[in-house]
């Protein structure tokens, strides 16, 4: 096993991204990231790019792609055939959505019909060659029948069809111990996101907030973590700034 490739979730930057895409991703690469995680591509074609990442050597391993929760489930396939063939094309080993509709007080039956979308979508990215993975907020640790609804998703669709992509400072914020699930979900993580809390729901650059995120670098290799993404929203200067000090942390700390 290797150490992760630390990456960039260009959603980090997307102040710069929607002015220049291309230009963004170089920016990322000139910082020293090895690795981006799209979220959008600005109508930017595949090939172009594919073209880029190979001439910066910046890996793309995932995107997070929105789903269509409301809708039939052949408008929901249609659409998900669009973002697949780009997928294929930009090379990506990983489709992950961002989020999904919870209602403020789940039930089961609303847990277990996500699941049912996800075990679909998983089906459909896997035969494209891919792997379908899901992005954690803190809402998706409210409790149904006395479990977290993160723990139904990962139990109710089999390994094949889901990754968790844990965001381990939504995990904090929710009130669990982010290395704790890194370690239950062990072979199931491939992908995470460190996101730093300095307090409340403000984030931060990761290693100045309160989330315990060195102990998770202590254990990733083991766990089979491939990439980590920064991923922040809130910016005390600018967003690149901000993703520059985050870098360091990796730095400080041995990757």
């Amino acid at each position: 096993m290797a150490k992760p490739i630390i990456g960039l979730q260009l959603y980090t930057l997307r102040d710069l991204t929607e002015k220049d895409f291309p230009g963004t991703i170089r920016k990322a690469a000139q910082l020293g990231y090895k690795a981006v995680e799209f979220a959008g591509y600005y109508n930017t074609p595949a090939k172009e790019v594919r073209a880029l990442l190979d001439e910066l050597g910046l890996q793309a391993p995932s995107a997070h792609v929105g789903l269509n929760y409301s809708e039939a489930a052949d408008i929901r396939s249609s659409e998900l055939d669009r973002q697949i063939e780009y997928a294929q094309e930009l090379g990506l080993q990983y489709m992950v959505a961002p989020s999904a509709p919870l209602p403020d007080h789940p039930t089961l039956d609303d847990v277990k019909r996500l699941a049912a979308i996800f075990e679909e979508v998983g089906k459909k990215v896997s035969d494209a060659g891919m792997t379908f993975g899901y992005h954690n907020h803190d809402f998706e640790f409210k409790l149904v029948n006395n479990k977290p609804v993160m723990d139904h998703f990962l139990e109710l669709v089999p390994a094949q069809y889901l990754i968790a992509e844990f965001d381990l400072g939504w995990i904090h914020t929710a009130g669990y111990t982010p290395v704790d699930y890194v370690k239950k979900y062990s072979g199931r993580v491939p992908l995470v996101h460190f996101k730093d809390f300095v307090e409340g729901r403000r984030d931060t650059e990761v290693g100045k907030g309160a989330v315990d995120l060195a102990s998770v670098l202590q254990v990733a290799e083991e766990s089979g973590i491939k990439y980590i993404f920064v991923e922040q929203e809130i910016f005390s200067s600018s967003s690149l700034e901000s993703a520059a000090i985050s870098l360091a942390f990796f730095h400080r700390n041995g990757f």
